[in-house]
């Protein structure tokens, strides 16, 4: 598998969004890597990834992949840092993985309870006939870099890096709808949902501001703190959806300051109620580890 790994210190990982692509992150994940050891990849059916991609096990190809990540960088435990649809890939990591998990960050997360709404089931009707509206409709995003800037021409210009280095690293419309897809299967009654609450680490839920939100709004992400009360709430100010992109060194501060607060060398004792059995358990197709 292809993975950044870049920095020292804490280690943390940071999962990608439905897009797929690390590089999309990029500004956020430079300015992390001055601060602490930051491990990447993109989506395991990304080509460029270089991870096994198992069509029977959906979903948890990323689940998996955080942990194959884990042990193809010599990392026990680490921060798990999700980034919108990467929030549920996290926190999924952390209800099956625990003992692996030093602190959760989740970054405008889709909530479990999110489904596709009326503009998102719009282009999941014909994924690549309707992509070039899509790539219109990041226009509404340019109000986030704008006031993310102090200038109006530096506003102009960091969204014209960001697009630049979009089309650089070009989403795959039918795999983005192919990740939307996949959450049916796995979030609902019954299903993860119920595993969440049993997730005891440290905890951070990060948005943007309402005014500036444009893909997932934070009283959606905010639902988080009704399964986890123990986690703290952060607004990013000046940024909506972007944060790590339009205001990365804000972000990166408020993120490693979070990890070095609760650490590797902070969680080691708690490791003994949430360690790993050695037993699995048949979940669908594949097989996921099971808590003792």
């Amino acid at each position: 598998m292809n993975i950044i790994d870049r920095g020292s210190g804490e280690p943390i990982v940071i999962i990608p969004g439905v897009q797929g692509r690390w590089e999309w992150m990029a500004p956020g994940i430079d300015a992390l890597a001055r601060r602490a050891r930051v491990i990447t990849f993109s989506l395991a059916d990304e080509p460029s990834s270089g991870a096994h991609f198992d069509e029977s096990a959906g979903f948890w190809n990323y689940v998996n992949q955080v942990r194959n990540a884990l042990e193809q960088s010599g990392i026990d435990k680490a921060a798990i840092c999700g980034v919108s649809y990467g929030g549920l890939i996290a926190a999924s990591f952390a209800a099956r993985f625990p003992g692996r998990v030093a602190s959760l960050i989740l970054v405008s997360a889709l909530p479990p309870s999110w489904r596709p709404d009326a503009r998102v089931l719009f282009f999941l009707r014909s994924p690549w006939l309707l992509s070039p509206l899509f790539c219109l409709g990041s226009v509404r995003l340019y109000r986030e870099f704008a006031t993310a800037q102090d200038t109006w021409w530096r506003g102009v210009t960091s969204s014209w890096r960001a697009g630049i280095n979009a089309l650089l690293h070009m989403f795959h419309p039918a795999r983005m709808a192919r990740r939307v897809h996949l959450l049916s299967s796995v979030f609902g009654p019954g299903r993860i949902d119920t595993e969440l609450a049993d997730v005891k680490v440290p905890t951070m839920i990060v948005t943007g501001e309402e005014s500036l939100e444009r893909v997932v709004a934070p009283r959606i992400t905010r639902e988080y703190l009704a399964i986890w009360p123990h986690a703290r709430l952060e607004t990013l100010a000046r940024t909506g959806h972007l944060g790590m992109i339009t205001r990365p060194e804000e972000f990166a501060a408020l993120v490693s300051g979070f990890v070095s607060a609760h650490g590797v060398s902070e969680s080691e004792s708690d490791d003994a109620p949430t360690h790993m059995s050695m037993a699995v358990r048949e979940s669908g197709h594949h097989l996921t580890p099971t808590r003792e």
